[in-house]
């Protein structure tokens, strides 16, 4: 037996499995950015200020309940209500759930907004942990704060919609703030679409590096970490150019829990949101989905870019290790729960394409990814042929890793004039190019400990450390 012969052919064998895994992936995402650039073009011409103008007509018997999970926010979550508390909509309420928070969260609110005890008969219509108190606004009689023993985030929200009283609810992370229109725009697609529509998820971006001032953006600013920086770059190419897209055939399997919208009836139905994943957004959408094909009703969950909610992003690589280890753990919990509609027709394009892109794409790609950088480097000492090899299989890796989040910050500067200053511009697609080198290694190797992280079952959220964004936090 020719043992050197047999490990060369298979080396070669495992080589064009990559290849042609790296090209395919190319091809996906080159569609996914045509059908984005087409959509971003056609919104483009649209009059922004003339459409929410209309819609207020159009929606104002539509109330929404805010739903905002907190958790240790002392340094944000005064900068999220005053966000919340402007919001150009005719009837919202806001309530803030206090997850059994361990510092001055529950303080800071009760003292800021004059808050007072509230006896309410609650519909427990979903079971939480015990609720230990209610309260409402002196100053902003829609603005309520509830207490309950911590069960974590999803637990959190599922005891607000037990709260809530209105037919539709947001939901908004603690350190995150809406612009005055975004509930505006982001509930235009369910009320547009004669209630086809039951979820939206809007896009969000990162706002550290900002001037914000009572929830508001004063200044708009690049930050100095190239670590946030890539983040925003990150951003743009999931929301912009992926969600986009998958939205337009009603694939989304993500909607972030950052910012986003449901039918009440329908999250009741599927029994709220899981507390046996850490990613609590995700499966809803997909037990959302599985329920429409089960029901077999013409129903979808949307995408909408122009609804903008600013996030703090990590700013140091442990959080960001946190944070993403805890993302693509969610996502494998979630896919395997509802594993039954994989490639499966009974849930139309979702259960045939949908599902098969987050699973091969998504959840494995990492796995895939962090092979074909081993790989990479072996090849360098293999020989010529395998060198030449190495630098094809090299060329896809920055075709994939880095001209793509290149075209997703141009799109985002061409369709939305994000970046004023064309030195911002400048640096953030040089930045981009480099992502392959550095950041992508690193995120990879993260979302692969994702995945050991669910197959053993360990469902820890992790302790991420806010800095805080509106001045008034500081």
């Amino acid at each position: 037996m020719n043992l050197p012969l047999i490990t060369s052919s298979l080396f070669a064998f495992v080589g064009y499995i990559l290849l042609f895994y790296m090209l395919a992936v190319i091809f996906v995402y080159t569609m996914m950015l045509i059908i984005a650039f087409i959509r971003l073009t056609k919104e483009r011409k649209l009059q922004k200020n003339l459409t929410d103008e209309e819609a207020v007509d159009f929606i104002y018997t539509q109330p929404v309940t805010v739903i905002v999970p907190a958790y240790n926010e002392q340094v944000g979550v005064l900068g999220n209500i005053y966000s919340l508390l402007a919001l150009e909509y005719p009837e919202f309420e806001i309530l803030v759930v206090n997850d059994g928070s361990t510092d001055e969260t529950e303080a800071l609110v009760i003292k800021q907004f004059d808050m007072k005890p509230l006896k309410k008969v609650i519909h427990q219509q979903l079971d939480t942990k015990p609720i230990q108190a209610i309260y409402q606004s002196e100053i902003h009689p829609n603005l309520r704060l509830i207490t309950k023993e911590n069960g974590g985030k999803a637990d959190a929200l599922n005891a607000g919609i037990n709260v809530s009283k209105y037919p539709y609810f947001c939901s908004v992370d603690g350190d995150s703030m809406l612009d005055r229109t975004s509930l505006l725009r982001v509930m235009k697609p369910i009320m547009e679409s004669n209630k086809e529509v039951v979820a939206t998820g809007g896009n969000v971006r990162i706002a550290n590096g900002y001037d914000i001032q009572m929830g508001q953006m004063v200044r708009e600013g690049l930050p100095i970490s190239n670590i946030i920086k890539m983040q925003i770059v990150e951003y743009m190419r999931a929301f912009l150019m992926g969600r986009i897209a998958l939205s337009r055939f009603n694939l989304v399997l993500i909607i972030s829990g950052a910012f986003s919208v449901f039918t009440k009836k329908f999250v009741l139905e599927v029994g709220g949101y899981s507390t046996k994943t850490v990613g609590e957004d995700m499966e809803l959408v997909v037990k959302l989905h599985k329920a429409i094909g089960d029901s077999d009703e013409n129903k979808e969950i949307v995408f909408t870019a122009d609804p903008i909610c600013w996030t703090e992003a990590p700013d140091t690589l442990a959080d960001l290790r946190t944070q993403r280890r805890r993302w693509h753990q969610g996502l494998a919990e979630s896919l395997w729960l509802h594993k039954t509609m994989a490639f499966n027709p009974r849930y139309g394009l979702v259960g045939l394409v949908s599902y098969p892109y987050f699973l091969l794409l998504e959840l494995l790609g990492p796995l895939i990814e962090l092979v074909g950088y081993v790989y990479l480097i072996i090849s360098l000492f293999m020989g010529e042929v395998y060198i030449m090899f190495a630098g094809l299989l090299g060329l896809t890796f920055l075709l994939y890793g880095s001209l793509f989040s290149m075209a997703s910050v141009l799109l985002e500067a061409w369709s939305r004039n994000t970046f004023p200053k064309i030195e911002e511009l400048i640096s953030l697609v040089l930045l981009s190019l480099t992502e392959v080198f550095w950041y992508r290694p690193l995120t990879i190797i993260w979302r692969v400990e994702g995945i050991v992280r669910a197959l053993r079952g360990k469902r820890e959220w992790g302790q991420i450390k806010r800095r805080g964004l509106s001045e008034d936090s500081e």
